[in-house]
């Protein structure tokens, strides 16, 4: 008897930690050096700008963009203080939209010009659509120093955004 109550014993109290630890599975994290957001059927994911290793003059913003609704939307994209233009973004129902991933491509880039932030900071970017509730994330400002950002860093000559 006192073997089987011993062994509950164990048995409850190691199976315990589950019922009241929480579960690392269930929390939101950005399991990259990006950050994400959402604008209502809107999702920014893995938001990052990529600039030269001194912080040169133009950043480029990389990111994903969800649109989880059943009608295209026109994202309004504004990077810095209120004052600045906002660049347009449109997604269509349930596309998965790379944005700066090219660079070097005529269009499918959001550059920012006179960009002073360097390396190691973070950059205040606005994103909002139609009358949703806009959300600020704090990107990252990363340089092409490691081999996955190289090909993201900005041509010094800006090309037509969009």
């Amino acid at each position: 008897m006192a073997s089987v109550v011993l062994a509950l014993a164990v048995a409850f109290g190691t199976a315990g930690c589950g019922f009241i630890a929480p579960q690392a599975t269930t929390k939101h994290y950005d399991a990259s050096d990006g950050v994400s957001g959402n604008v209502g059927q809107i999702d920014v994911r893995n938001a990052i700008i990529v600039t030269d290793t001194k912080g040169g003059d133009v950043g480029n913003l990389v990111m994903t963009l969800v649109n989880n609704d059943t009608k295209s939307h026109r994202v309004a994209v504004q990077a810095g203080d209120s004052s600045a233009a906002s660049v347009y973004v449109t997604v269509q129902p349930g596309e998965v939209k790379q944005v700066g991933s090219k660079p070097e491509a005529a269009t499918g880039n959001v550059f920012l010009s006179n960009f002073t932030s360097i390396p190691g900071s973070l950059y205040p970017v606005y994103f909002q659509y139609a009358d949703e509730t806009g959300v600020q994330l704090k990107v990252p400002v990363l340089d092409g120093q490691l081999p996955e950002y190289s090909a993201l860093v900005p041509p010094a000559i800006l090309p037509a955004q969009g």
